[in-house]
């Protein structure tokens, strides 16, 4: 049963086990979820429309986008531009946001497969300690070299400007805007007039470290970037930029100095600067007006060499599932975050205690009444300037586990969300993009989920270690991989270290499961029990290869025959989740025979495919 609040009192968990939310956690979700206009039968509140070509609205006056007006008496015009326009009828003077949607995502034009790489593990011998947007753009070369067609990276979003930088990407300050930690300072206009060679050589000893220090390298890269700007400022083209980018911009760069000043939490702030829209913000904004430039001058050169990587290869990125408590979208938003409660997962056979992420959710309620804009605007900066989306938990547009404030993971209840709305918002900005979406339906996904997103063509997420059928049955419309950033390497499941490392942290592991899956790449990979890495690595991606799906992805990790995996979660502060490098330089990865054998069986394998994508 789902209430009037949107919230599900009745669910069915990971065995299958029907479960009853306690009345304790509806009556504390219903309390931060306030009264939503169906409750309270409020007058005068202003419609959002999501609505298709050819969908009836009566009489109304249009004004879209471009600014153009046009009267309608009926249905929306076939020929309606796609996109977010105004909408008012006859008689009534309020103004309505009309979302005007193609309903599907664009799908690939061609079957292709690509690298999964986490950008700040994989480090030149030229990066200050942390892979760069440089990096990432000698990985298109090479990658687009080896017949790959994309890359896929971890989110590139922002953290708080100052140390402690925050290792995990996905817990962004923002999804709208990026980190400059991955600038190459180099590459910046006008950094050959001002780096000094000792400055570059501290920067690049920094990848002898076995882990990342991110703090280290944000201090150099930070100091050097504050000289570039004070000796050669930005001229007419950044302002041009900059004045295109409007408030949102305007926002983050003055939330960046903020932070600066009175430290990365912004609930923990002086009261007089915990609204953007207060007074004292917007003196601060003036007073500080130099700083507040260059935050927004590190978001314009991001911009530039995030482009120039995708020129090489087409970028797809990752949208978390929501933002840190503290940091700028939460700041902005804060009217439409529900307060005293954060989103994860209820409990499952790899975590029985259930999971929470510590995000704050939107309340569905206001995020419809504004406009969807936030949402709608996360999207567009993650497609933007890439090859496609990713989209983390994507369950998540169906329904999110809330769990109050100081309750255990498990005692939660799923919230709905208007899934339709924002599908259709997915799917808009999929074809302004011309950029496929994938959604990653792993984990509990309820029935109907798959089937819709297949409706909106949206790409399903397959993985070898979660799949029991045999690849070749998987569906063509999806990203199928052998593994993700939170699951065992190929090397890792292999010679048990993953499992070895989990009973070291004292996580209990599914040693069930990972036996299980072991046992099953050595019977279908056809593998001896003495194998080396890179025999494993190559028979697991021979099993992907027969998959027939649109796309296919091998991770840099076990192309490198890697055995410890980007992150194992529960081990924050037990190990260096985030924190891992690639084994060996970008040169020298280039230069192996594995990460070369691995593409030549992708290539071959998309090569001598009888399916081909339908593009639209």
């Amino acid at each position: 049963m789902t209430d009037a609040w949107g919230i599900d009192h009745e669910y069915e968990d990971a065995a299958g086990r029907h479960q009853r939310v306690p009345p304790e956690t509806v009556a504390a979700l219903r309390a931060v979820i306030g009264v939503p206009p169906d409750v309270s039968g409020g007058p005068g509140e202003p419609e959002t429309l999501v609505m298709r070509r050819g969908d009836r609205v009566g009489a109304a006056d249009l004004v879209l986008e471009d600014g153009a007006e046009l009267r309608v008496d009926g249905a929306l015009p076939p020929d309606l531009p796609y996109g977010y326009h105004t909408l008012r009828r006859p008689g009534d003077d309020t103004a309505h946001r009309l979302i005007v949607s193609p309903g599907r995502c664009r799908l690939p034009a061609r079957r292709a497969w690509g690298w999964a790489v986490q950008l700040y593990a994989a480090r030149s011998r030229t990066s200050w300690g942390v892979g760069d947007l440089a990096d990432l753009r000698r990985l298109a070369s090479w990658a687009a070299g080896c017949g790959a067609g994309f890359l896929l990276v971890n989110p590139l979003h922002a953290a708080a400007p100052v140390v402690p930088v925050q290792p995990s990407p996905y817990y962004p300050a923002s999804r709208r805007f990026h980190s400059p930690l991955y600038l190459r300072i180099e590459d910046v206009p006008g950094a050959a007039a001002v780096l000094d060679e000792e400055t570059v050589a501290r920067g690049r000893a920094l990848n002898d470290r076995p882990e990342l220090d991110r703090d280290a390298a944000w201090r150099l890269k930070l100091a050097a970037l504050e000289g570039i700007y004070a000796a050669a400022p930005p001229g007419g083209d950044f302002e041009r930029w900059r004045a295109a980018r409007g408030r949102a911009l305007e926002e983050f760069a003055t939330w960046c100095a903020l932070a600066e000043r009175h430290g990365p939490s912004r609930r923990a702030w002086p009261a007089e600067y915990q609204r953007p829209d207060g007074p004292a913000v917007a003196r601060f904004a003036r007073d500080h007006a130099d700083r507040v430039r260059f935050h927004a001058w590190l978001q314009w050169l991001t911009g530039r060499q995030l482009a120039a990587a995708a020129a090489e290869l087409p970028v797809m990125q990752d949208l978390p599932v929501g933002v840190d408590p503290d940091g700028a979208d939460a700041w902005s938003w804060q009217d439409l975050l529900a307060e005293g409660v954060s989103v994860g997962a209820p409990g499952d056979e790899f975590n029985a205690a259930g999971q929470d992420w510590g995000l704050p959710p939107f309340v569905p309620w206001k995020l419809r009444r504004a406009g969807y804009a936030p949402f709608a605007e996360s999207v567009r900066a993650a497609i933007a300037a890439s090859g496609g989306l990713r989209i983390d938990h994507v369950m998540g547009l169906f329904r999110l586990w809330w769990i109050p404030s100081g309750e255990s993971a498990g005692r939660g209840a799923y919230v709905r969300y208007p899934a339709g709305d924002l599908l259709d918002i997915v799917a808009l900005e999929s074809h302004r993009a011309g950029a496929p979406v994938i959604g990653e339906d792993l984990g509990t996904v309820e029935p109907g989920v798959r089937e819709t997103l297949a409706g909106r063509d949206l790409l399903s997420y397959r993985l070898l270690w979660f799949e029991r059928d045999d690849p070749a049955a998987w569906p063509e419309r999806a990203m199928a991989a052998v593994t993700t950033h939170d699951l065992p390497t190929v090397a890792g499941l292999w010679d048990g270290g993953d499992l070895a490392e989990q009973r070291r942290l004292g996580l209990e592991p599914n040693e069930e499961g990972s036996r299980a899956l072991r046992d099953a790449l050595a019977a279908h990979g056809g593998l001896e029990p003495d194998a080396d890495a890179a025999q494993t690595v190559l028979a697991a991606y021979r099993l992907l290869a027969e998959a027939p799906s649109l796309l296919l992805t091998a991770t840099l990790d076990d192309a490198l025959a890697a055995r410890g995996r980007p992150n194992i979660p529960g081990a924050d502060g037990l190990r260096p989740n985030w924190r891992l490098p690639l084994p060996v330089p970008l040169e020298e990865l280039e230069r192996l025979p594995l990460p070369r054998e691995l593409g030549d069986l992708l290539s071959a394998a998309v090569r001598d495919s009888a399916k081909g994508a339908p593009g639209r």
